[in-house]
């Protein structure tokens, strides 16, 4: 294809056939040389971004850095200042004069925080009824790839939606004839997968909030989502008194934020979604064309919107990016 990539395969058989298909064709000594300078593009990329061991390395001076403290420190902060306050309805966070938290499990009867860093900030109550409020963490929905195997094997093209909500979702509002396709190993160049319903393999989520909501009551319910890309929250919104998003950040960043040690101060890199319609019917080489979701406290998730402990986030960041 005139380009040197490697990636997506662990085999070495197709790359051995290559080489004796090259060998047939044009000679050993070709083969050697043209693999060889493959070999040489693609460890120089690895070696340049510091992905392969450097046989150079000073270990004085590693030792130096890796886990310097001020390096650490300096991460931290980005981690904190890139936590996402999206909803916090009368005033649920900080939570600060809270004593007592209830964490609902994950899978595995497993609690989704060290109950030795919880203990920093809280007691940890064994039960809804015990806790002041609880703080319910999820992931982002996962709504599969796109394409599923057993959709072929019935008849289909394989191809079938992406959900961005934890619901079944049935793809009524996408395109009759899709715009892409035309692999040759395919037998149809459309890819449309209009009235296909796909399910998100972790919809238990979802009923952890709903769930965790019932049992506290009147009592607030903290969701943190720790998410990748945009996802539809009218599913738990309305069940969340405050709702926080974590890019792959640590549990203490959250809890520094949901305490009140640290202010919350970042703004959505993305759009929320209203819900799949507006997903399916944005325009793929349009940015920011989606109809974004308003909560009950009337705030819409668009592009650079985010909340501090005074409400709405209105700064010089705001009036550039939005």
């Amino acid at each position: 294809a005139g380009v040197d990539q490697f990636g997506g395969n662990n085999d070495k058989g197709p790359v051995l056939e290559a080489y004796r298909m090259w060998t047939a064709e044009f000679g050993e000594k070709s083969a050697r040389e043209r693999f060889e300078r493959s070999a040489i593009r693609l460890l120089l990329n690895i070696f340049r971004t510091g992905l392969f061991e450097n046989p150079y390395v000073d270990p004085d001076r590693t030792e130096a850095t890796v886990g310097n403290p001020e390096f650490m420190q300096a991460g931290y902060e980005a981690q904190l200042r890139s936590v996402v306050l999206l909803k916090n309805r009368a005033g649920t966070l900080p939570a600060s004069t809270r004593r007592s938290v209830y964490l609902p499990e994950c899978g595995q009867s497993r609690l989704p925080v060290d109950t030795s860093l919880v203990k920093q900030y809280y007691e940890l109550a064994e039960s809804p009824e015990n806790a002041d409020f609880a703080i319910v963490f999820i992931d982002e929905p996962d709504g599969g790839c796109g394409y599923d195997a057993a959709d072929r094997e019935k008849g289909g093209n394989g191809y079938v939606p992406i959900s961005l909500q934890y619901g079944d979702y049935t793809a009524r509002h996408a395109r009759p004839e899709s715009i892409a396709g035309g692999d040759p190993k395919e037998p149809s160049i459309d890819r449309s997968y209009r009235g296909k319903t796909v399910r998100s393999s972790n919809r238990e989520e979802l009923k952890r909030v709903l769930g965790t909501k019932r049992q506290m009551g009147d009592k607030p319910v903290v969701a943190v989502v720790s998410t990748t890309r945009p996802f539809v929250p009218a599913e738990f919104e309305p069940s969340a008194d405050a709702i926080l998003l974590a890019f792959g950040v640590q549990r203490q960043a959250v809890l520094d934020i949901i305490s009140g040690r640290r202010e919350p101060s970042a703004l959505l890199p993305m759009q929320l979604p209203a819900d799949m319609k507006t997903v399916e019917q944005q325009h793929e080489d349009v940015p920011r064309d989606m109809v974004c979701y308003t909560d009950s406290e009337g705030n819409t998730y668009d592009f650079a919107f985010g909340l501090d402990w005074k409400g709405v986030i209105q700064d010089a960041r705001v009036e550039k990016y939005k």
